[in-house]
């Protein structure tokens, strides 16, 4: 059996987290051959008793072979340090997960990431300003990721997909469970729409100590963080000290002086974090290893410079086939200036118009 399977094995092994995942591993190369060991083995390298038992029973390749046909069965990827998949920037992070589980488009996994976080209970002022951060950053083919939480995370990913750009949310629960559950809908959108990942098997139980632990990730596979709206004791700033740890960009929206929503960025500005007014603040950071970014990505791939409305569709159909009236409604714009973006994209030979009033990318 492939040396992946090995691990992603272990891995969905009740009993088996992180570190003693990393124990198994760095004792010698014999555990490539797990599925031969005996309890013994297992204990030394350093597995308790019950679990060294628990393993050697029942740790087979028919046992691994049921775990993936489960995963399989439900459309969730498995995606382990060995594959290509598996996002390079966490690579270069002090604790990156062997195995993440995914469901939707796994290349956003190594796109041109920004992480936006901050409070559950944000205000007005908050949440204008990671809609609009959020739209535009994503308009432009940045993907979006957050944590899926309820405030700011939900208005970040939200905005995003109202857009029509790419967004990934980080769950710190097991990957079929959409928390908190009014976000049920928002999950399934992501799903379709971008990325879901996770680092915890199906079937995990939840615990609050999960959700600190997945904002490594959130940071760790992120060029930069962004932290919107927090107050001193907000979670976001967790994501913050992650981005740090991993040398990453980090960014931090000023709020009023007045406003305990604001103690936390307030703070973090103070301590060297760039300043962001608006999105260019963001992304400008980034146009010189950015091929990716809008014009420069049209202008490749079809010659011709597009406008600012036409990247935006441009970037919704890059997500497939779309009828008129779907880019109508997540766009907000009339009738007639949609019809002549699509008009003018089709002119420069970008999109085609198919029957039924159907557009997709050339």
């Amino acid at each position: 059996m492939e040396i992946k399977w090995v691990l992603a094995g272990l891995h969905e092994f009740p009993g088996i987290g992180w570190k003693t995942l990393q124990q198994i591993v760095e004792y010698d190369k014999d555990w490539k051959h797990a599925l031969e060991f005996s309890a013994a083995d297992w204990m030394k390298r350093g597995l308790n008793s019950e679990l060294a038992l628990q393993l050697a029973e029942r740790y087979t390749a028919d046992w691994i072979e049921a775990r993936m046909e489960q995963l399989c069965n439900k459309g969730i990827h498995m995606i382990t340090r060995w594959d290509s998949e598996y996002p390079t920037l966490m690579k270069e992070t002090a604790q990156p997960p062997w195995v993440l589980y995914a469901l939707g488009n796994v290349r956003l996994l190594n796109s041109l990431s920004i992480a936006m976080v901050g409070t559950r209970l944000p205000t007005a002022y908050g949440r204008k300003v990671a809609t609009d951060l959020a739209g535009e950053l994503a308009s432009r083919g940045i993907t979006i990721v957050s944590g899926m939480a309820r405030g700011i995370d939900g208005v970040c990913h939200e905005a995003a997909l109202q857009a029509g750009g790419p967004t990934l949310a980080v769950l710190g629960t097991a990957i079929e469970i959409a928390y908190p559950p009014e976000h049920l809908s928002l999950y399934r959108r992501i799903a379709e729409q971008g990325l879901v990942v996770s680092e915890y098997p199906m079937g995990t139980p939840g615990h609050p100590g999960m959700f600190p632990q997945r904002n490594r990730i959130i940071a760790g596979i992120s060029r930069g963080t962004v932290v919107v709206e927090a107050d001193a004791r907000s979670g976001s700033l967790i994501t913050a000290d992650r981005a740090l740890d991993a040398n990453r960009d980090l960014f931090a929206v000023p709020g009023p002086v007045t406003s305990p929503k604001s103690r936390g960025t307030l703070s973090l500005l103070k301590q060297g974090a760039k300043i962001v007014t608006e999105a260019k603040d963001i992304w400008e950071e980034y146009e010189a290893i950015l091929p990716a970014m809008n014009v420069s990505k049209k202008e490749a791939v079809t010659g011709n410079k597009l406008t600012d409305e036409e990247c935006r569709i441009y970037h919704m159909l890059e997500q497939g086939i779309t009828r008129f009236d779907d880019l109508l409604v997540q766009t907000g714009w009339d009738f007639g200036l949609l019809h002549s973006v699509l008009l003018s994209l089709i002119m420069k030979k970008t999109a085609v118009q198919l029957p039924g009033s159907v557009y997709q990318l050339i």
